[in-house]
């Protein structure tokens, strides 16, 4: 029923006998800064490596500071602490995302509750933020409280799925009319933008993603964003141990978090950013060209980025027409060498998950039902 798409595919990617999902791809200098960690012994958390990836990585987003954590998921973690986030808090966030989301949330000791996702980003709906906190939300002196469960509504997660930026001003006007601090998962989106401005910036703190099937990796590692430089310091001691600085002695004001990312791990950071603008001209070729082909397949339709807004297309996505078409599309691409995978199993449905509260989630299961990721990776 799909031998075309297949048969579309796999010649995308040069006729080979498998063609994954997301892979890696390394042409520069990796191997380089590799071997002069190795000499050098600076393979852990001490060395110019990290501080490099750092600085990079701020100048090339336009954050203020940007400091490295050892994944993704410790990245948001220690974002949602900054922003206040504690024990019984409640966190808005989107059931259509990674699991990473909600453990994140899960770890502060908050509550996620589940918002519908719009049809034109995959993302978190501004529209349906907005609904909720009018039906459920109230201000008391300050902060923002949802009226059922009596708890404080701290932060909003809106997560940037498979690099599609969501409407994010939208999103931070209404959770700055509310009180609620503004944390992006900006894991999945390096190099994404919103009107221009790079996301993980509109918020309080925003995080991102190295994995090895990201854009750009670094094995594995994530990134804090921030605009507020004295909390861009605050995390970078948090995040590394709380050791006050001593040439001898080992001395801690806070409680700190072994959140570090090893030198070795940044090094092969630098040498992929320095292919990351080559990397997604790749993929946004891939996109137009998938893009292109889908159009003249019925009953098949090829997400493109939303209006406003520059996507890495990290992974792209294709919607069938009802859940049956996406299983058949799943099962003949996989059984024929082609890599395929439905969207994640919704947050909602998840064992740990399944009593949070969350609104009708309409276009989040109309999407689960649908959406397949097609291969991605870079084909330079």
């Amino acid at each position: 029923m799909y031998e075309k798409t297949i048969n579309f595919i796999k010649e995308l990617y040069g006729n080979v006998g498998f063609v994954p999902l997301s892979v890696p791809k390394f042409i520069g200098n990796e191997k380089k800064y590799l071997d002069e960690c190795i000499d050098t012994t600076f393979v852990s958390s001490v060395g110019k490596f990290v501080d490099r990836f750092e600085e990079v990585v701020a100048i090339y987003t336009g954050a203020k500071r940007a400091v490295a954590c050892v994944n993704g998921t410790a990245a948001l973690h220690m974002a949602l602490m900054l922003a206040g986030v504690g024990r019984d808090d409640e966190v808005l966030t989107q059931a259509l995302t990674f699991i990473a989301t909600c453990n994140a949330i899960i770890y502060t000791g908050a509550h996620p509750v589940f918002i519908d996702v719009d049809r034109n980003t995959m993302g978190l709906s501004p529209d349906a933020l907005k609904k909720w906190l009018e039906k459920n939300a109230e201000i008391r002196n300050g902060q923002c409280y949802n009226k059922r469960s009596g708890r404080r509504v701290r932060a909003c997660v809106p997560m940037h799925t498979f690099g599609h930026p969501v409407l994010i001003e939208e999103i931070a006007a209404v959770c700055a009319e509310w009180h609620i601090e503004l944390v992006e998962d900006a894991a999945e989106s390096v190099c994404s933008r919103y009107k221009g401005k790079h996301t993980g910036l509109f918020g309080k703190v925003g995080a991102l993603s190295f994995n090895g099937n990201k854009t750009i990796t670094t094995g594995g590692g994530g990134m804090i964003l921030f605009m507020d430089e004295e909390l861009g310091a605050l995390a970078k001691h948090l995040t590394t141990q709380a050791k006050v600085p001593h040439r001898w002695e080992f001395r801690h004001d806070f409680i700190g978090y072994n959140y570090r990312m090893p030198n070795i791990n940044a090094a092969l950071g630098c040498a992929q950013l320095e292919h990351l603008d080559e990397f997604v001209a790749d993929k946004r070729q891939t996109a137009k060209e998938y893009a292109d082909f889908f159009k003249n397949i019925d009953d098949i339709y090829f997400f493109t980025e939303p209006e406003d807004c520059f996507s890495n297309y990290w992974l792209n996505a294709v919607i069938l027409k009802d859940k049956k078409a996406q299983q058949e599309f799943l099962q003949e691409t996989n059984d024929n060498g082609v890599m395929t995978r439905p969207i994640w199993e919704l947050m909602n449905r998840l064992p740990m998950f399944e009593k949070c509260e969350h609104d009708s989630l309409e276009n989040t299961v109309w999407f689960a039902d649908r959406v397949v990721n097609i291969p991605s990776s870079v084909r330079l």
